[in-house]
């Protein structure tokens, strides 16, 4: 299929690549596959609670709930991970009350050391239940209010990186210590992520292909400003989630000539989303890309029963058929309906298995296009100042509430 564009970025693949080469030296997200997990898992045996709260926000918890979601109903997990990531006084409730406290080690995530949201949290786990060096975990800066606390009560602390943005950090410490006590092989996880980074930095497929749609993305941007994720398996619903800030918070920017730019991100699922946003693909506005995310193998071989249902008879040809190659057939169906109208973008990424190396590969595949995507728009993905904006106004805010 053919479409017709109206931005043409001056700047050949090659030029991109030797921008991105030179970034891998300064932005740290790129080498985080790379790093000794020892330290993770000498503290993951210490750990004997059975209940792990993550307390944080954004990039502290979306990546490790996206790897958490996708691989909790297929691994034996002998821990629970529960995230505490709202100021939402319900969901802090019930989620409080679901576990017990004195079975719970809790680990605190904040870059900065100052978010809002994580510290007013952890300040009201303090009021139910004493937080010293037996039970909590800090994962922060080096020269953060948190880490300070950190030395002052004598806590465990694991450090993230300066260099390592918050929606980029979910192979650092802020996903692999959580993910490492529960029972999940962090070191796999990071060999899925070596993979597509040596497969790009290699100029091989992953080069061509990621290259490819980032330069698309950006040179039909103003004619395909929205990018669906259509994701089939409910198991991959956090990577949903982790994409939308990833894409969001790194892409919405204004750029070197003062311009603002933005490439919107909505994450959906199938087939649930089939008897919803799917008419708005098919027959909405021509403002979208789609690409839908399979699943190869679903390790499940639970299956439709052979029997008949009074009444339901004609629904007999479901009999037999495996759960799990009735949703890629559903998926296949889609993406033939979305592709033989010949005018929406799309494309497929089929993930091998539910394991560890494929949903690392996944989110590494997003952070490099992501980056590329910055690249072509003349932005910057590493900062978000729409952001802290809105947290500078906050702050003020409740200080100016105090005094009166």
């Amino acid at each position: 299929m053919t479409y017709k564009h109206n931005f043409n970025p001056s700047i050949s693949n090659e030029e991109i690549f030797k921008e991105i080469s030179k970034e891998k030296e300064y932005i740290g997200y790129y080498n985080l596959p790379f790093q000794d997990t020892l330290k993770f898992k000498e503290y993951a045996k210490s750990v004997k609670q059975k209940n792990i709260m993550v307390i944080g926000i954004g990039g502290s918890t979306l990546g490790t709930y996206a790897i958490y979601k996708y691989l909790k109903y297929s691994k034996k997990l002998e821990k629970d991970l529960v995230f505490l990531e709202t100021t939402d006084p319900i969901d802090i409730q019930s989620k409080v009350e679901s576990i017990d406290l004195s079975d719970t080690l809790f680990i605190v995530i904040s870059k900065s050391g100052t978010t809002l949201e994580t510290i007013s949290i952890f300040k009201y786990i303090n009021s139910l239940i004493l937080c010293d060096k037996n039970n909590t975990a800090i994962v922060t800066e080096n020269n953060s209010k948190l880490k300070d606390y950190a030395d002052i009560n004598n806590i465990d602390y694991f450090e993230i990186p300066k260099n390592v943005g918050g929606r980029f950090s979910v192979f650092s410490a802020v996903g692999l210590l959580p993910l490492a006590i529960v029972g999940i092989d962090i070191d796999t996880i990071l060999e899925g992520a070596q993979k597509v980074h040596d497969d790009f930095f290699g100029k091989k497929d992953f080069y061509y292909n990621l290259l490819t749609k980032a330069r698309f993305f950006t040179e039909y941007k103003n004619s395909f400003n929205i990018n669906v994720v259509f994701s089939y398996s409910s198991r991959l619903e956090g990577f949903n989630k982790w994409y939308i800030q990833l894409w969001g918070e790194s892409l919405g920017k204004i750029d070197i000539n003062s311009t603002h730019q933005g490439l919107t991100p909505i994450g959906i699922t199938g087939p649930v989303d089939q008897h919803s946003f799917l008419q708005l693909i098919i027959e909405g506005k021509r403002d979208k890309t789609v690409t839908v995310i399979k699943v190869k193998n679903f390790k499940n071989d639970l299956k439709i029963p052979n029997i008949t249902l009074n009444g339901l008879e004609e629904m007999d040809y479901l009999n037999g058929l495996v759960f799990s190659d009735l949703i890629n057939k559903q998926a296949d169906a889609t993406i033939e309906s979305i592709t033989g109208l010949n005018e929406i973008p799309c494309d497929v990424i089929t993930l091998d298995s539910v394991c560890e190396s494929s949903i690392a590969a996944l989110m590494y595949e997003y952070e490099l296009l992501t980056s590329l995507c910055a690249k072509f728009m003349y932005l910057d993905a590493y900062n978000q100042p729409g952001v802290e904006n809105g947290k500078i106004i906050l702050k003020e805010n409740l200080k100016q509430g105090k005094k009166e």
